[in-house]
């Protein structure tokens, strides 16, 4: 019985272990974004935003976060992920985002430069950048 309830409670905090995450982009940049347009410009599949204007995606290097980012909005896990671009540079097809080591450089980057876009925990997201998708 004991066990039962040990695994019930570990199964809950699994379930609640994956955080939001925000997709931010320039303040003079567009209102919204779908999943699928993110994911799109994470897999280099397009370089521009649904407006026209170019797009440049940043990236975590590692963490949780970046973990549910992948998961949740591009539907891999980080090795697919680290894989998949492998794979495009490779054959020069494409060129990995650019990874930055916290979210507090990627809310830096973004509101210097309209061109990219990034991710970050609800918390990070201050006046200088725009929330467009939460995931």
């Amino acid at each position: 019985m004991n066990k039962l309830k040990l695994l019930l409670l570990s199964s809950c905090f699994a379930a609640f272990s994956s955080q939001a995450v925000t997709v931010i982009v320039h303040p003079s940049n567009a209102d919204a974004l779908d999943k699928k347009a993110v994911k799109k410009i994470f897999l280099g599949k397009t370089k521009k935003f649904p407006n026209g204007d170019e797009a440049i995606p940043i990236d975590l290097k590692s963490g949780q976060l970046r973990g549910d980012f992948l998961k949740a909005v591009v539907g891999k896990s980080e090795s697919q992920f680290k894989a998949y671009w492998s794979k495009l540079v490779f054959t020069g097809k494409g060129q990995a985002p650019r990874s930055v080591d916290s979210e507090a450089e990627i809310v830096d980057l973004i509101s210097k430069n309209p061109n990219l876009i990034g991710y970050v925990s609800d918390g990070a997201v201050n006046d200088s950048v725009k929330s467009v998708g939460q995931f």
